[in-house]
């Protein structure tokens, strides 16, 4: 299926691992211009295969306003204007409420609220003049279903996620569509760091199922990250031109809400 992205100019942050290079690479193969931001700058040029046309590949902390801000003018500098953007940068903090610091808390509610809002700010005018004019933020289930093991990640999630339903209206007045992708346990590099460090004798396959059983994930596995990429992707192609403001789970059947 063609899902109309040739051509398309799509900021994807976080993209040199995991979600953001499977979306990233994904949005290639549909034939769209990607510009990809990761604070590693070199690491995500080698991800994206030396990072040659069509992307656009560039050093940025999402929560330094004006290296957003370059990142965002450089690739319209480039190709002329955005088409979409997928917000991604993100890191999950595995603790209890009472294992987390005051500072640890500010921390994850900046990262989770400005590390979206402030590439979203600085695309908008430049997206209010797209023919399709989309955006797609990265959450995740515990935005709707706490986790005790992750308390203020799952709160800082759900800031966002209510954010993200604030601007589908603020931003609607401009055409710009305004979805959620939320995650459940997905199969990246964070859950390769934590195999590692549980030191056990189980391969990661029956490591990985055993957590899955544990939370109760009813596919009974992690996720792929091409699996959310396809989510991602789909919500930002013009076929989807009249969804905005919705949601999609994209979890193994964890989600316990209604």
């Amino acid at each position: 299926m063609d899902l109309q992205l040739a051509g398309k100019t799509v900021l994807v942050t976080g993209a040199s691992s995991g979600v953001g290079l499977a979306t990233a690479r994904m949005l290639l193969a549909e034939g769209a211009r990607v510009a990809g931001c990761a604070r590693d700058v070199d690491r995500l040029r080698s991800a994206l295969g030396g990072a040659p046309d069509p992307v656009h590949a560039v050093a940025c902390d999402v929560l330094d306003q004006a290296a957003v801000t370059t990142f965002v003018t450089s690739t319209v500098d480039r190709w002329g204007g955005v088409d979409a953007v997928v917000c991604n940068a993100g890191r999950s903090l595995m603790a209890t409420l009472d294992e987390t610091s005051d500072a640890q808390i500010r921390d994850e509610l900046e990262l989770k609220v400005f590390g979206a809002l402030n590439v979203i700010r600085a695309a908008q005018p430049h997206l209010a003049e797209s023919d399709d004019p989309s955006v797609v933020v990265v959450n995740a289930i515990l935005s709707r279903q706490p986790e005790p093991r992750l308390a203020v990640t799952s709160a800082a999630r759900a800031a966002l996620l209510n954010l993200t339903r604030s601007l589908t209206s603020s931003l609607g007045v401009d055409r710009i569509r305004v979805n959620s992708v939320l995650l459940g346990l997905i199969d990246t590099g964070q859950w390769s760091r934590r195999y590692a460090a549980a030191d056990t004798d189980l391969t990661y396959a029956q490591w990985a199922a055993e957590i899955a059983a544990d939370r109760g994930i009813v596919l009974g596995r992690f996720g792929a990250a091409e699996e959310v990429a396809f989510a991602i992707v789909s919500l930002l192609s013009p076929l989807s031109g009249y969804t905005t403001g919705a949601s999609v789970d994209v979890g193994g059947g964890i989600a316990r809400y209604l």
